[in-house]
């Protein structure tokens, strides 16, 4: 999108209106692989009831399936794989697709042309690309490649920007943010980012997060850092994927519950009212009853803040595939349903916990459920993945998308809270409403 509005293209989110259509894709597991597939068949009907003249296809389903498409979607007039997004201007203008080396590794920076697609109050910054670990369910690493980071210069460039147009929440992503700078002879590499963002000065609060933490690259250096500095918001995602032992050697992970336990409490330790979140898979070929079992005590035991479940997914390129004692679909859903149902305790359980106290929240405008409430985010709830903040009353002066101002919690459900917004410390500030693109347009 930075690099069609770079060359005097303009963006709209109507695709009636589009002269160009694109759509960004993914085929990490099956449900995803559909909605992509989905979407395309519906965006090629606008080439025959609106002003699209072509229709591009990015992103990892080309990557995984690039013959099949041409083959079985004409409809697609041009494919950018995910090392050629510096192609998207010359195929929009209408040039025909040559031949390039797909399989050079990409990267942005802070160079790159770029415009947010997210609210304007919080955005992304991609670290690093690409993942070196072995995991079996895995197949990110066939399609983006050996783990490869950013200049360290180059990130923070990028922030320091990125605050200045008035961003109040920068989150770090890549497949694994853990070994940021490990590459380029970096030691504690995402320490020393983090502690450097914390330092860029800027007129208002600000909020800094990273996601997907691997849990044997979470150091004591990385938490001590975390907890060093209010700008870092006391908040770990980490991916842990399963508590059995046997399961975890099959996921080629390693470790065990009770390792994780142990690093559980020294998160905890170290950063006091750190939010944890973790992601586990059901239904991993040969995981066993006694190995869901002991699953559904780890959960019990760990008390996580957020916890998302993933069917297991048997894509025929990743290593998982080859595995024997495949667990039915059936048995994947309940597994799944109970594991969410354990956690929907604990979560309801904390959340009541936090009825009287009072949290800054990141205001994002009204509820989308809703114009009687206005809706925000505390610093342990994340953009997109997780609960929200809802506000049905105010103290001292309407709120402004953008601000960040304190709540007081008069209510809690399973992962959402209400609450009564405080007056504002803050100085005044230009609304920031939200706004979202999505399809280039010539």
């Amino acid at each position: 999108m930075g690099q069609l509005v770079a060359h005097g293209h303009e963006l709209t989110p109507h695709p009636d209106q589009a002269e160009v259509l694109v759509v960004n894709t993914c085929s990490f597991i099956d449900p995803a692989k559909k909605e992509s597939v989905d979407t395309i068949l519906e965006m090629a009907e606008y080439k025959k009831v609106g002003r699209a003249k072509r229709l591009i296809v990015a992103g990892c389903l080309v990557e995984r399936y690039r013959q099949d498409i041409r083959k079985d979607l004409p409809e697609i007039d041009a494919l950018i794989g995910t090392n050629e997004l510096e192609r998207i201007v010359s195929l929009c203008e209408g040039y025909r697709e040559t031949a390039t080396d797909a399989f050079t590794p990409y990267l942005y920076h802070d160079l790159t042309p770029r415009v947010l697609a997210t609210p304007k109050h919080y955005a992304y910054i991609k670290i690093a690309e690409g993942c070196d670990h072995p995991c079996t369910f895995c197949v990110i690493p066939q399609y983006r490649g050996k783990f490869r980071s950013r200049r360290f210069e180059s990130v923070i460039s990028e922030a320091t920007r990125l605050f200045r147009q008035g961003v109040r929440e920068i989150n770090l992503i890549g497949q694994d943010t853990t070994s940021f700078g490990e590459d380029l002879g970096l030691k504690n590499g995402l320490a020393l980012l983090l502690a450097r963002l914390a330092q860029i000065e800027t007129e208002q609060e600000k909020w800094i997060r990273f996601l997907y933490a691997y849990p044997n690259k979470v150091t004591q250096k990385l938490l001590d850092t975390i907890a060093a500095h209010p700008a870092l918001v006391k908040y770990i995602d980490m991916p842990l994927q399963h508590a059995s032992a046997g399961v975890l050697k099959r996921m080629k992970r390693g470790a065990s519950g009770d390792i994780f336990l142990k690093l559980l409490d020294r998160i905890r330790d170290t950063i006091p009212g750190v939010a944890i979140r973790t992601s586990f898979i059901a239904g991993f070929p040969g995981e066993t009853d006694r190995d869901f079992e002991e699953l559904c005590q780890f959960v019990e035991a760990a008390q996580f803040d957020r916890l998302g479940v993933f069917s297991y997914s048997d894509e025929d390129t990743s290593a998982s595939y080859h595995l024997d004692n495949k667990v039915d679909a059936r048995t994947i859903y309940n597994r799944k349903r109970r594991l969410m149902a354990i956690q929907r305790k604990i979560a309801r359980t904390r959340n009541r916990n936090l009825v009287g106290s009072e949290l800054p929240v990141l205001l994002e405008g009204l509820s989308p459920e809703t114009e009687l409430l206005w809706q925000g985010r505390m610093p342990t709830q994340a953009p997109e993945i997780d609960g929200v903040a809802l506000i049905n009353d105010f103290e001292g002066g309407q709120p402004r998308a953008g601000e960040i101002r304190r709540l007081r919690i008069t209510e809690a459900h399973d992962y959402d809270v209400i609450g009564t917004l405080l007056p504002s410390s803050e100085p005044a500030a230009q609304s920031r409403a939200p706004e979202l693109i999505q399809i280039a347009r010539v």
